[in-house]
């Protein structure tokens, strides 16, 4: 008989009581139980053989057996040191693995898949951490680790936020980050029912496919993003208001009210209307002026 799946709530709770592990909800832990959703995560990041894989926080291992057995080499990435003798345990039998005791935000990627497996392609495959999901994923789009995808599950209303248009309340500056580097690919809802333990709210898998080159042209897009997060930092008040109090743009809201009356805009128009393509129309303007 074959040994049971990490994902069997059975064998993952003798193994949660083996090591007397204790969850931690700083580190925001949850580990996914349904096969069907583990498999649908492997088929939206299309794992193959020759790819480097990147998972950030494998738990007890649950992703990551089934990653081993699709990748040419898995690079688990884990902050929380009480799992890394349970990790070593439960993945003994993989070769084609490092486990890696580290935070994700503080480690070299790049580094270490040319030096494991240099010349592959490169996927993050992974269930964030919710209280972590932006900063991890902004740091991935900003960095330049030349991934060809990020698929991971997160939480649902941030997965919907990602992939929403201009005019809704999700609509933001992880909205147009993502858009600019990536075609975002819902996947599909994950229930709350599906961990142990369970979250408080439900999830959803994101494929996140690197686009050959950004989405829109601009002639600075550091300028672009402090433009973007300026608008949104206080939804309330209009674009001219966000930006000309902006600590890090020397934009005044005269000059910002002139750049929008010169591409004939309505000067009372809010950050959240702007398509991307109009924050870039917008950026190109505004950068003349620093």
């Amino acid at each position: 008989m074959s040994e049971l799946r990490l994902s069997n709530p059975a064998r993952l709770a003798g193994i949660i009581e083996q090591y007397n592990f204790r969850f931690q909800k700083k580190f925001g832990q949850n580990f996914l139980t349904d096969d069907h959703i583990l498999e649908e995560i492997l088929d939206a990041a299309d794992v193959q053989k020759e790819d480097f894989v990147v998972e950030v926080g494998p738990g007890v291992g649950t992703l990551t057996e089934r990653l081993c057995e699709r990748a040419g080499h898995v690079l688990a990435v884990e902050i929380d040191t009480k799992l890394i003798p349970i990790l070593q345990d439960t993945l003994r039998k993989w070769d084609n693995l490092t486990i890696l005791n580290a935070d994700i935000l503080k480690t070299d990627i790049g580094a270490y898949a040319t030096e494991i497996f240099p010349g592959a392609p490169i996927k993050v495959v992974a269930n964030l951490p919710y209280y972590i999901t932006t900063p991890i994923v902004m740091d991935l789009l900003e960095s330049d680790l030349p991934f060809s995808s990020i698929t991971i599950m997160i939480q649902k209303e941030v997965a919907e936020r990602m992939q929403t248009s201009p005019g809704t309340k999700d609509y933001g500056a992880l909205s147009l980050a993502v858009q600019y580097y990536t075609e975002p690919e819902y996947v599909t809802t994950v229930s709350r029912n599906c961990f142990m333990p369970h979250p408080n709210v439900d999830s959803a898998v994101i494929c996140l496919h690197r686009r050959q080159k950004p989405a829109v042209e601009v002639k600075d897009p550091a300028f672009l993003f402090r433009l973007i997060r300026a608008s949104f930092s206080q939804r309330r008040k209009t674009l001219v208001n966000g930006i000309g109090n902006a600590p890090d743009l020397p934009i005044t809201k005269q000059q910002a009210m002139e750049a929008l009356r010169s591409l004939g805009w309505n000067e009372n128009l809010r950050g959240e209307t702007l398509t991307l393509e109009e924050f870039a129309t917008l950026t190109d303007i505004l950068s003349k002026t620093t």
